[in-house]
């Protein structure tokens, strides 16, 4: 099993340096009843200039919630626990809430998953757009009106149209207006949550192809939230694995693809069609994830694990490097005496 044919060789893009650094980053949400939620447990990645970051896995499994934690934008009943956020070595979690906002936008932007809903539906896109730019002082009105012009032709949309409403927009209109105000004030990082949802195949290409070529132009670092492989595949460089809040598997794209460690990543990949086996019949993942407020003790996949061991039920598996800059959380990659392939 080996869906690499989607994948074409790619020269690095990756410096030597991370622009931005997870190290350990632990969420949990209080709930109405008292109960704690551990949506996030000990999350490490590194994201380079230059480069496009897949987080994958099932609803639930803590994807945007990574995003809504490094941009510090958790709901109320959300608390960071624990690790760091390193911008240029900054820890962003040392930052007071106003120093924090001068990051946003400027450093960091995300475009977010219902452009329908995170778009203010009575304002017009041209007046949305100005607005971040004003706010942060970057230019005059005057100067944010000609700024906002050269964002909508980036995106290809006329700059005629900027004086519309979101309504007047169709889906991939507003997913394209979304991502010329994540812009507006050129930032470093890019976060994009889901940016495909909802829009049919065609419209998923050329939104993916712009976001392609802006990175290009701009040597931005993309986030990408997805749970499309198809779609990792064709843009990611490097892809994180989550599964319950946790890291399951991390590496470069075509590791993760030609040779997955995790079991969960394995069935990740069965259950997408290859198109080099046609009369292939698909596998699925039995089960449900887990309840994050009653996660089970040992490696949060093994209720639904195909190559669980004794050690999976009672021990939680450490995220050991299996190869260069190859990572799985998983007994079966760890010594003989826990278990080998």
């Amino acid at each position: 099993m080996s869906p690499g044919w989607w994948l074409c060789a790619r020269a690095s893009r990756v410096a030597d340096t991370p622009l931005l650094s997870i190290r350990n980053l632990t969420v949990d949400f209080v709930l109405p009843d008292g109960r704690t939620s551990h949506a996030l447990e000990e999350v490490s990645f590194d994201v380079h200039a230059g480069q496009t970051l897949g987080l994958v896995g099932e609803s639930g499994c803590g994807k945007t919630t990574t995003l809504m934690a490094v941009m510090r934008l958790l709901p109320s009943n959300g608390r960071i626990t624990g690790g760091r956020i390193l911008y240029h070595d900054l820890d962003l979690l040392s930052l007071t809430e106003r120093q924090m906002r001068a990051y946003r936008w400027k450093e960091m932007a995300m475009v977010f998953q219902s452009a329908m809903n995170a778009l203010n539906p009575v304002m017009r896109i041209d007046d949305q757009i100005s607005e971040a730019i004003v706010l942060h002082q970057l230019m005059n009105s005057a100067q944010a009106a000609r700024r906002v012009d050269t964002l909508l032709e980036m995106v290809g949309i006329a700059k005629e149209r900027g004086d519309q409403y979101p309504h007047q927009y169709s889906g991939g209109m507003r997913q394209r207006a979304m991502i010329a105000l994540s812009l507006a004030c050129s930032p470093s990082v890019l976060f994009a949550d889901e940016p495909t949802t909802a829009l049919d195949v065609m419209i998923q290409a050329q939104v993916l192809e712009l976001l392609k070529k802006i990175q290009e132009k701009l040597g931005l670092a993309i986030v990408l939230v997805t749970h499309d492989l198809g779609v990792v595949a064709e843009v990611c460089d490097t892809v994180v694995v989550m599964y319950g809040g946790k890291v399951a598997e991390y590496g470069s794209a075509d590791r993760i693809y030609n040779d997955p460690q995790h079991p969960y990543t394995q069935r990740l990949l069965e259950s997408f069609p290859d198109l080099n086996k046609p009369g292939e019949v698909l596998s699925s993942i039995p089960g449900t994830p887990p309840r994050l407020t009653d996660l089970p003790p040992g490696c949060r996949f093994e209720p639904r694990c195909h190559k669980r061991i004794d050690v999976c039920a009672v021990l939680a598996p450490r995220l050991i490097e299996t190869s260069a800059a190859h990572y799985a959380a998983c007994h079966l990659c760890e010594a003989p005496e826990t278990g080998s392939r």
